[in-house]
This record gives structure tokens, C-alpha cells and sequence, in this order.
């Protein structure tokens, strides 16, 4: 990891050195299938999978696709990884770990300070607009929430990084949903916030073991049913609904169904947070939770489709739990390179499962701070 910088802490928070190093020696032995830990393992490495099966997709047409790859129905590359999806998730999941229900908006800048804002690392490659914004909202000494007004305040970058509010609020899908608005409300507003609010909420309910049509619920439920986001999500698994129905279409008549649900033709943002988390959760419910079909439908449609998968990965990973994860997918996931966040390089989101999840699901006992 990069050196610490030299002041550890800044006003009004609790934030100090190193939240957690990256662990070492023999990793955990696998949780019984089914269990909490399974779940919270299978969420993260989901997310992950979703990630680096997406990114070469990502801003991509599914004719540009279908032009290059065929149909993506596995690692386009010899050495797949994550991008800044994971790195933000494995941040956001090292602040849970540290505060829990506790966590702050100060905590949260205090950490965006910190490992990211402070450091002369140069440029964080591959961040987002809404985290670029952010970063230089935070350098130029604004504070939040002011430091979320920037142009992509309505972007999926805290989508993306939702998960962990939804594995440590496991059956809680109204917690994971404000939790995940305090870490948001650095880095985004409206729509954006309830994108992540709808990604926490259904994670939360698959871990409680939550069926397809519950989690949908649970998304639904922590968001305006006004919102854009709701509007999408809605459209997006009604399509999904209807066409898995239908019997005579083809896997790409059902994907391009979905799509055209919520995307908008010809806007040049493909990060939109109502867009991104509509077709999701499309994905997840053409797929019936199925995570190979989920991710692989995300992946296929294109627009954003490292967070797209990325999402669709964490919910039907904690609907299955990482046993239902494909072997030779979950073998490829490797600790984080820090491409993006340097200070993440070397945490392996399998660990950061972990420490949101307790080893048994009678309570939270060995949920680990720094």
C-alpha cells in the first residue's frame, strides 16, 4: 500500500491511519452454502465478476459488441480485472467495516480526503465524472454536501459501490438505503442517490433471502415512486417480465426489449444512475436471479456495462450466494490492483465480505473495525 499521508485525521471526524491493511496468510475456509457469509461473499465477488466482464463492453452499442466479440459469454481478456467500480466498493465496505451503523457524511469526506483527494498520486485512473467532480470539489476546500454539486451528481458511481451497505444491512433494506445516502452525499444528489439507495435496498433483501420479486420490492421501496430511477426501474422489469413471458423471442429480442425500456437514444452519458440501475435489475429479472444469465445480459447490452453487470452481479450473487458463482469466474477475481485508488491495491473483495459479515447469522460478533 501507498504511504499514509503525514496528517491522519481531519475535523470532525474519527477517521485515523490504515482503516484495515490488506489481510494475509490462508484466507477463510468457504461458509455453508446458504449462510450470511455466502451471501456477503457471493454479493462482492458478483459485483467484481460483473465489473471485469463489463469493461471492455462498457460505452459500447450491443451491435459494436456483437461486431467484435459475437456474444460476450466469458473473459474477453487473458487477465481480467476491476475497475473503479470494485476499488469504490472495497473503500465504501472499509468504512462500513470500520463504523457501521454509525458512519457519517464526515467520515466519509474525512476517507474521500484521505486515501484519495490528499495524496499526490496524480491522476485516479478511470474514476468516474461524478468522482472526478467530487475530487475536485474536495481539493478546492468544499465541504458536503456542497461537494457533490458538480455535473454528474445524477451518475451510477454510487450505484456502483452500493453492495456493501446491502451485504452489512443483511435483511435490512431500510438501513442499507440510509446508509448508503450518507456515504452519497459526498459525491451525489437526487437521482444518483436514490440509484444507490435501490441497488443497498435489494442487496439487503437478497441477503435476507429475499426471492426476485422481494428484492425488486425492496429496491422500490427506499426510493420517491416519482423519482426517475423508480420510473426506470419499474419499466425496466416490466419489459423483462414480458418478454422472458414470451416464448417466441430470441435471447437478443429480450435483450433489445429491456433495453429500449429505459435507455435514451443518442444522450451522449451512458453513466446515468436511473438508466444503469433499470437495466440492472432488468437483467437480473430476464435472468429470474440467475447470476451467468444476469451478468452476461448486462454485460451484452453495453452502454455502462461494467456497473450494469456490476449491480446485476451483486444481486443475484446475493441471491445465490458465492457457491452459485461460476468457478472459473470467481477464480479469476484477484485482489485489487489499485489502478484506480492506489490505497485499494491489495484488498481482495472475498476479505471485505468478510468483515461485513458475521461467521454465523445469530449476530455480528466478529465484525471487524481497524
Amino acid at each position: 500500500m501507498s504511504a499514509p499521508p503525514t496528517s491522519p485525521t481531519r475535523p470532525g471526524s474519527r477517521l485515523g491511519p490504515p482503516l484495515a491493511p490488506p489481510p494475509g496468510g490462508t484466507p477463510l475456509p468457504a461458509p455453508e452454502p446458504g449462510s450470511v457469509r455466502d451471501r456477503a461473499r457471493g454479493a462482492l465477488t458478483g459485483l467484481a465478476i460483473g465489473d471485469a466482464l463489463g469493461a471492455p463492453a462498457e460505452n459500447m452499442k450491443p451491435s459494436q459488441i456483437r461486431e467484435r466479440w459475437g456474444r460476450i459469454e466469458d473473459f474477453v481478456t487473458a487477465d481480467p480485472a476491476g475497475t473503479d467500480d470494485t476499488e469504490y466498493a472495497i473503500l465504501s465496505g472499509l468504512l462500513l467495516a470500520r463504523y457501521g451503523s454509525a458512519l457519517t457524511v464526515a467520515d466519509v469526506e474525512a476517507a474521500w480526503h484521505f486515501w484519495i483527494a490528499d495524496r499526490n498520486e496524480g491522476p485516479f485512473r478511470g474514476a468516474g465524472f461524478s468522482e472526478r467532480g467530487t475530487l475536485e470539489n474536495l481539493r478546492r476546500g468544499l465541504a458536503a454536501p456542497i461537494t457533490a454539486q458538480h455535473r454528474h451528481a445524477w451518475s451510477d458511481g454510487l450505484a456502483m459501490r452500493a453492495a456493501p451497505f446491502g451485504v452489512f444491512a443483511a435483511g435490512r433494506p431500510a438501513e442499507a438505503a440510509l446508509l448508503v445516502a450518507v456515504d452519497g452525499t459526498v459525491s451525489h444528489e437526487g437521482e444518483g442517490i436514490y440509484g444507490g439507495q435501490a441497488v443497498a435496498a435489494g442487496v439487503a433483501s437478497a441477503m435476507g433471502g429475499g426471492d426476485c420479486s422481494a428484492v425488486i420490492n425492496a429496491a422500490l421501496s427506499v426510493v420517491p415512486e416519482d423519482s426517475w430511477t423508480a420510473r426506470s426501474l419499474r419499466r425496466a422489469v416490466t419489459a423483462a417480465r414480458l418478454a422472458r413471458e414470451d416464448t417466441s423471442l430470441t435471447r437478443l429480442d429480450r435483450e433489445r426489449a429491456l433495453r429500449s425500456s429505459v435507455v435514451i437514444g443518442g444522450y451522449p452519458w451512458t453513466d446515468l444512475a436511473p438508466e444503469a440501475v433499470g437495466l440492472a435489475f432488468g437483467a437480473f429479472t430476464l435472468a429470474c436471479g440467475d447470476f451467468t444469465e444476469a451478468v452476461l445480459c448486462a454485460v451484452n447490452m453495453g452502454r455502462d456495462a461494467d456497473t450494469t453487470a456490476a449491480v446485476a452481479g451483486a444481486l443475484a450473487g446475493a441471491l445465490g450466494g458465492h457457491a452459485a458463482l461460476p468457478e472459473r469466474w470467481t477464480s479469476a477475481i484477484r485482489p485489487a490492483r489499485g489502478s484506480c485508488l492506489p490505497p485499494m491495491a491489495g484488498y481482495h473483495v472475498r476479505d471485505i465480505a468478510d468483515l461485513l459479515s458475521p461467521p454465523e447469522a445469530s449476530g455480528h460478533a466478529e465484525r471487524v473495525a481497524s
